[in-house]
Protein backbone atom coordinates (compact mmCIF):
# COMPACT_ATOMS: atom_id res chain seq x y z
CA UNK A 1 0.00 0.00 0.00
CA UNK A 2 1.28 3.46 -0.89
CA UNK A 3 2.28 5.78 1.92
CA UNK A 4 -0.39 8.29 2.91
CA UNK A 5 0.76 11.44 4.74
CA UNK A 6 -0.94 12.11 8.06
CA UNK A 7 -0.43 15.87 8.28
CA UNK A 8 -1.17 17.57 4.97
CA UNK A 9 -0.95 21.35 4.58
CA UNK A 10 -3.54 22.97 2.33
CA UNK A 11 -2.79 26.71 2.55
CA UNK A 12 0.28 28.90 2.26
CA UNK A 13 -0.61 30.37 5.66
CA UNK A 14 0.04 26.96 7.21
CA UNK A 15 3.47 26.93 5.59
CA UNK A 16 4.21 30.47 6.79
CA UNK A 17 3.18 29.50 10.32
CA UNK A 18 6.21 27.18 10.38
CA UNK A 19 8.72 29.34 8.50
CA UNK A 20 8.16 32.98 7.61
CA UNK A 21 10.30 36.03 7.10
CA UNK A 22 11.02 36.10 3.38
CA UNK A 23 13.73 38.66 2.57
CA UNK A 24 12.53 41.65 0.57
CA UNK A 25 15.11 41.01 -2.15
CA UNK A 26 13.58 37.59 -2.78
CA UNK A 27 10.26 39.25 -3.55
CA UNK A 28 11.75 41.89 -5.81
CA UNK A 29 14.26 39.82 -7.79
CA UNK A 30 11.74 38.30 -10.23
CA UNK A 31 11.88 40.07 -13.60
CA UNK A 32 9.47 39.87 -16.53
CA UNK A 33 12.31 39.84 -19.06
CA UNK A 34 15.88 38.67 -19.66
CA UNK A 35 18.23 41.33 -18.30
CA UNK A 36 22.01 41.50 -18.81
CA UNK A 37 22.77 39.22 -15.84
CA UNK A 38 20.31 36.52 -16.89
CA UNK A 39 21.42 36.76 -20.51
CA UNK A 40 25.08 36.15 -19.67
CA UNK A 41 24.15 33.14 -17.55
CA UNK A 42 21.89 31.59 -20.19
CA UNK A 43 24.53 32.07 -22.87
CA UNK A 44 27.09 30.28 -20.68
CA UNK A 45 24.79 27.40 -19.75
CA UNK A 46 25.32 23.99 -21.43
CA UNK A 47 22.46 22.28 -19.58
CA UNK A 48 18.89 22.97 -18.54
CA UNK A 49 15.87 21.15 -17.19
CA UNK A 50 12.61 21.88 -19.03
CA UNK A 51 9.29 21.42 -17.24
CA UNK A 52 5.95 21.29 -19.04
CA UNK A 53 2.39 20.32 -18.13
CA UNK A 54 -0.55 18.91 -20.08
CA UNK A 55 -4.22 19.85 -19.90
CA UNK A 56 -4.87 17.25 -17.18
CA UNK A 57 -2.06 18.59 -14.99
CA UNK A 58 0.38 15.77 -15.74
CA UNK A 59 3.94 17.07 -15.50
CA UNK A 60 7.12 16.30 -17.38
CA UNK A 61 10.70 17.39 -16.70
CA UNK A 62 13.19 16.86 -19.49
CA UNK A 63 16.96 17.50 -19.64
CA UNK A 64 18.38 19.50 -22.55
CA UNK A 65 22.10 19.89 -23.18
CA UNK A 66 24.52 21.16 -25.81
CA UNK A 67 27.63 23.35 -25.95
CA UNK A 68 27.19 26.58 -23.99
CA UNK A 69 25.17 29.10 -25.96
CA UNK A 70 22.78 26.54 -27.44
CA UNK A 71 19.80 28.47 -26.07
CA UNK A 72 19.48 31.69 -28.03
CA UNK A 73 18.39 34.92 -26.39
CA UNK A 74 16.37 36.28 -29.30
CA UNK A 75 15.35 39.42 -27.41
CA UNK A 76 14.63 40.45 -23.82
CA UNK A 77 11.30 38.59 -23.85
CA UNK A 78 12.15 35.61 -26.04
CA UNK A 79 14.35 32.49 -25.89
CA UNK A 80 14.79 29.78 -28.52
CA UNK A 81 15.76 26.18 -27.66
CA UNK A 82 16.79 23.69 -30.38
CA UNK A 83 15.24 20.24 -30.35
CA UNK A 84 17.93 17.59 -30.91
CA UNK A 85 17.44 13.93 -31.91
CA UNK A 86 16.10 11.98 -28.96
CA UNK A 87 13.68 9.20 -28.11
CA UNK A 88 10.89 10.47 -30.39
CA UNK A 89 8.39 10.44 -27.50
CA UNK A 90 7.86 14.23 -27.76
CA UNK A 91 6.45 14.44 -24.24
CA UNK A 92 7.35 18.13 -23.93
CA UNK A 93 5.88 18.88 -27.34
CA UNK A 94 2.57 17.22 -26.48
CA UNK A 95 2.35 19.24 -23.28
CA UNK A 96 3.25 22.52 -24.98
CA UNK A 97 0.62 21.90 -27.65
CA UNK A 98 -2.01 21.40 -24.93
CA UNK A 99 -1.18 24.18 -22.48
CA UNK A 100 1.69 26.24 -23.85
CA UNK A 101 3.26 26.50 -20.38
CA UNK A 102 6.97 26.00 -19.62
CA UNK A 103 9.53 26.32 -16.83
CA UNK A 104 13.32 26.22 -17.27
CA UNK A 105 16.27 25.81 -14.89
CA UNK A 106 19.65 26.78 -16.36
CA UNK A 107 22.84 25.32 -14.83
CA UNK A 108 26.47 26.33 -15.34
CA UNK A 109 29.14 23.82 -14.26
CA UNK A 110 31.15 24.86 -11.19
CA UNK A 111 28.63 27.55 -10.26
CA UNK A 112 26.21 26.81 -7.46
CA UNK A 113 23.41 29.16 -8.46
CA UNK A 114 20.86 28.56 -11.22
CA UNK A 115 18.71 30.85 -13.34
CA UNK A 116 15.02 30.08 -13.60
CA UNK A 117 12.71 31.16 -16.43
CA UNK A 118 8.94 30.66 -16.58
CA UNK A 119 6.50 31.54 -19.32
CA UNK A 120 4.68 30.27 -22.37
CA UNK A 121 6.04 28.26 -25.28
CA UNK A 122 5.41 27.45 -28.92
CA UNK A 123 6.94 24.91 -31.32
CA UNK A 124 8.27 26.39 -34.55
CA UNK A 125 9.91 25.33 -37.80
CA UNK A 126 11.09 28.84 -38.71
CA UNK A 127 14.03 28.09 -40.99
CA UNK A 128 16.14 31.15 -40.17
CA UNK A 129 15.85 30.56 -36.44
CA UNK A 130 16.68 26.86 -36.72
CA UNK A 131 19.66 27.56 -38.96
CA UNK A 132 21.48 29.63 -36.34
CA UNK A 133 21.25 26.64 -33.97
CA UNK A 134 22.92 24.14 -36.31
CA UNK A 135 25.77 22.01 -34.94
CA UNK A 136 28.09 20.01 -37.20
CA UNK A 137 25.94 21.07 -40.13
CA UNK A 138 22.82 19.52 -38.57
CA UNK A 139 19.94 21.98 -38.40
CA UNK A 140 17.39 21.01 -35.72
CA UNK A 141 14.01 19.96 -37.07
CA UNK A 142 12.18 22.07 -34.50
CA UNK A 143 12.79 24.92 -32.09
CA UNK A 144 10.90 25.78 -28.92
CA UNK A 145 10.24 29.51 -28.61
CA UNK A 146 9.82 30.64 -25.00
CA UNK A 147 7.96 33.85 -24.22
CA UNK A 148 9.46 35.02 -20.93
CA UNK A 149 7.12 35.97 -18.09
CA UNK A 150 9.49 35.44 -15.15
CA UNK A 151 13.30 35.31 -14.96
CA UNK A 152 15.40 35.23 -11.81
CA UNK A 153 18.48 33.88 -10.10
CA UNK A 154 18.07 31.11 -7.51
CA UNK A 155 20.54 30.63 -4.67
CA UNK A 156 23.06 27.77 -4.65
CA UNK A 157 22.06 25.86 -1.51
CA UNK A 158 20.71 22.80 -3.38
CA UNK A 159 23.86 22.34 -5.46
CA UNK A 160 26.11 23.04 -2.47
CA UNK A 161 24.28 20.41 -0.41
CA UNK A 162 24.36 17.86 -3.24
CA UNK A 163 28.05 18.52 -4.04
CA UNK A 164 27.02 18.26 -7.69
CA UNK A 165 30.25 19.83 -8.95
CA UNK A 166 32.47 17.81 -6.60
CA UNK A 167 32.77 14.41 -8.33
CA UNK A 168 35.58 13.38 -5.98
CA UNK A 169 32.98 13.44 -3.19
CA UNK A 170 30.25 11.63 -5.11
CA UNK A 171 28.81 8.32 -3.96
CA UNK A 172 30.16 5.28 -5.85
CA UNK A 173 28.25 4.20 -8.94
CA UNK A 174 29.02 0.52 -8.42
CA UNK A 175 25.83 -1.52 -8.58
CA UNK A 176 23.78 1.10 -10.40
CA UNK A 177 21.90 -0.42 -13.35
CA UNK A 178 22.90 0.75 -16.79
CA UNK A 179 20.28 2.36 -19.01
CA UNK A 180 20.31 -0.84 -21.07
CA UNK A 181 19.67 -3.05 -18.05
CA UNK A 182 16.75 -0.89 -16.94
CA UNK A 183 15.30 -0.69 -20.45
CA UNK A 184 15.58 -4.46 -20.87
CA UNK A 185 13.77 -5.12 -17.59
CA UNK A 186 11.11 -2.46 -17.97
CA UNK A 187 10.23 -2.43 -21.67
CA UNK A 188 9.75 -6.17 -22.35
CA UNK A 189 10.52 -5.32 -25.98
CA UNK A 190 11.65 -8.80 -27.02
CA UNK A 191 15.22 -7.61 -27.63
CA UNK A 192 18.06 -9.11 -25.65
CA UNK A 193 19.94 -6.95 -23.17
CA UNK A 194 23.00 -7.10 -25.42
CA UNK A 195 20.98 -5.88 -28.42
CA UNK A 196 19.61 -2.98 -26.40
CA UNK A 197 23.06 -2.05 -25.10
CA UNK A 198 24.42 -2.09 -28.66
CA UNK A 199 21.64 0.21 -29.89
CA UNK A 200 22.17 2.61 -27.01
CA UNK A 201 25.92 2.73 -27.65
CA UNK A 202 25.20 3.51 -31.30
CA UNK A 203 22.86 6.32 -30.25
CA UNK A 204 25.44 7.84 -27.90
CA UNK A 205 28.18 7.62 -30.52
CA UNK A 206 26.36 8.45 -33.75
CA UNK A 207 23.03 10.15 -33.01
CA UNK A 208 23.89 13.22 -30.98
CA UNK A 209 22.97 15.45 -33.91
CA UNK A 210 21.84 12.99 -36.60
CA UNK A 211 18.75 10.83 -36.77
Amino acid sequence: MSYKPQTVLTTIDEVRSVIDGIHEAQKLKVLDHIDTHCRVWIERSPFLVMSTVDAQGNLDASPKGDPAGFVKVVDRKTLAIPDRPGNHRFDSFQNILQTGRIGLVFMVPNRNEVVRVNGSAQITRDAALRKIMAIKGRVPDFAIVVHVEEAFYHCGKAIIRSKLWAPDQAAPVDGLPTYGEALFAQSKSGLTREEIETRLQHNDTNRLYDE
